[in-house]
């Protein structure tokens, strides 16, 4: 995932930062939840788009077993030097491949079966993406990519964002509003159709993520995330200072889902599910013959 000209990018130690308290907070549950919706078989054949640190291309791993495939791509460097330095996980070797969304380097129908976590919103040329995966993907074959809803669903990153604009000025939180931009199940759902895909479907998911409170959340945004950048060049009194003000707005916008012990909030994304079938390529299979539409 990068930001910029690809949409989300991580440099040096946030890419470390980003596994340490991310991913077990955010990325995993919900890498979960794409697994289980999308439903891997022994021996499959995975790619996982825009991997990050891998935590959709670990569970992967393990679904498929010792006789599946999978392979993870990314733009960023930094986040694959990450995921490949972590312990391998049982179940088939990951894969780890540098590349574009809009270029995947692999050849036609090499994968069963297609992953893209909370990644897609971030591509430069959605229309290419789609068209690359549906490209990778076998016939028949199926694919699985969630998005954040809008920003205004997701209240947590609504009183960040906010507190962010207040206090370090309008647009400081684009990086942050970037990840609700493809929100819209509507324009989500003609991609997906666009890309050739067929049997396409939107199922809209809320999860509850969990803190051990409102400054720890606040701070790892500031830290491990793309807004890291707004404080990186102040000097240490000043950072403490606006991210003490940035807290303190989100503490109070965000009361509500404050407990004794932690913070946990709603968190929603759309799972965008759909297959590569024959009918999505006119019904003919290589040899033209007709097939009927189905699940590998």
């Amino acid at each position: 995932m990068t930001q910029g000209q690809h949409g989300w990018q991580l440099h040096g130690t946030s890419a470390e930062l980003y596994e340490r308290f991310l991913v077990p907070t955010v990325t995993l549950p919900w890498a979960h939840d794409l697994v289980g919706r999308v439903g891997l078989r022994s021996g499959e054949h995975v790619l996982d788009v825009a991997c990050g640190t891998g935590a959709v291309a670990r569970l992967a791993a393990s679904a498929v077993g010792d006789g599946g495939r999978v392979a993870a791509v990314d733009v960023n460097h930094e986040m694959l030097a990450v995921g490949r330095s972590l312990p391998r996980t049982a179940g088939a070797p990951i894969e780890w491949n540098e590349g574009s969304a809009d270029a995947l380097p692999f050849g036609d129908g090499e994968f069963g079966v297609l992953l893209c976590q909370l990644g897609l919103q971030f591509f430069p040329d959605r229309p290419a993406a789609l068209g690359e995966m549906r490209r990778v993907l076998a016939v028949p074959g199926r694919i699985g990519a969630s998005v954040f809803t809008s920003i205004e669903r997701n209240a947590a990153a609504q009183a960040l964002a906010d507190a962010v604009d207040r206090h370090l000025g309008d647009g400081a939180s684009d990086a942050k509003r970037s990840e609700h931009s493809l929100a819209d199940e509507e324009e989500l759902s003609e991609l997906f159709d666009a890309g050739g895909f067929a049997g396409i479907r939107i199922e809209t998911v809320t999860q509850n993520i969990r803190f051990a409170s409102v400054d720890e959340w606040v701070a790892i945004q500031l830290t491990a995330t793309p807004l890291a950048a707004l404080l990186a060049e102040r000097d240490p009194p000043e950072r403490e200072r606006v991210l003490g003000l940035v807290t303190e707005d989100v503490r109070d916008a965000l009361a509500a889902f404050v407990r004794r012990d932690a913070f946990v909030f709603p968190q929603e994304v759309h799972v965008a599910l759909a297959d590569a079938s024959q009918a999505a390529n006119g019904g003919l299979d290589p040899d033209g013959l007709s097939s009927v539409d189905e699940r590998c």
